[in-house]
């Protein structure tokens, strides 16, 4: 990594106030000065600390961001481009933050070694190379609060689509839209075996109706269910099994031996009541 010379550094200590206005006005021709995600005086708080951080890091002469001195500063780019995430900035925007930075390091770089051309293309490929450093590593972060907040959202979309509803008294009902994967398999198990626990139900219903394919993946993963189910000492049901979702079986050649099915879940609801002891009959008018 080429070096700043400390001529530069006590440029850039010097004219401070300077190169900080032609940031601004930098960020201000970006947008986010602008931007109703972010208000003004708090992005005018993010510059004056980072510049403040920046400064403390390059007294120490040292331009390798992954250094201890620069510790200080990865951290606030790491709370600003989490903080961005969260406001629903783009990676690109994020990182713009830093990269405005460069055109005033630059041109000051250039009016005051213009004397010396080499010294002006040793000491811009450094800049750069430290702003870089410090923007990979502020999209570092960013896309990984990004996959994190995507991971979380999914999660919670896979509760939303498995609701675990109690139909009767010591019946359970698990209604399943979509396609089965080893992921939503998992949900699914914890959030019944936990609901069983909780209500301390004997019967669960498993409704695949909604469930376009049946394949030999996801009647593993039915299996399992039910032998989870099983070894909380309730029973399984399976409902929605449509003709072809059954042909389907037959010519897979799946072993469901064992495991109740029904072709719809008011059958399985009837079913369940009827080996719960509970009988449904119609009021007299």
């Amino acid at each position: 990594m080429a070096a700043l010379q400390q001529r530069t550094i006590d440029l850039i200590r010097s004219h401070q106030d300077a190169v900080v206005a032609q940031w601004v006005e930098q960020l201000a021709g970006a947008g986010q000065s602008q931007d109703s995600r972010l208000s003004a005086r708090e992005l005018d708080t993010q510059v004056r600390e980072f510049w403040r951080l920046f400064q403390a890091a390059l007294s120490t002469s040292g331009t390798d961001v992954a250094g201890s001195e620069w510790q200080d500063t990865r951290q606030f780019l790491e709370q600003l481009s989490r903080d961005r995430v969260l406001k629903g900035f783009s990676s690109s925007e994020t990182a713009s933050f830093l990269f405005s930075l460069k055109r005033p390091l630059f041109e000051l770089v250039q009016q005051n070694f213009a004397d010396d051309p080499k010294a002006v293309g040793d000491q811009l490929w450094a800049i750069s190379e430290l702003i870089d450093g410090l923007g990979l590593h502020s999209v570092k972060v960013y896309q990984k609060t990004r996959e994190d907040v995507i991971q979380r959202q999914q999660e919670e979309m896979l509760e939303l689509s498995t609701p675990v509803v109690k139909l009767w008294e010591g019946v359970l009902a698990l209604p399943m839209i979509g396609t089965l994967d080893s992921q939503r398999t998992q949900v699914v198990m914890e959030s019944l075996l936990q609901r069983i626990v909780d209500t301390g139900s004997e019967i669960a219903i498993i409704d695949i109706t909604g469930v376009p394919t049946v394949d030999t993946l996801v009647a593993q993963h039915l299996l399992k269910t039910v032998t989870a189910i099983r070894l909380m000492g309730a029973d399984a049901i399976i409902s929605g099994v449509r003709p072809q979702i059954a042909q389907t079986i037959v010519h897979l050649g799946l072993d469901l031996q064992g495991i109740v099915t029904k072709a719809n879940l008011a059958d399985a609801l009837a079913l369940a009541l009827k080996r719960t002891g509970q009988t449904v009959t119609k009021a007299a008018r």
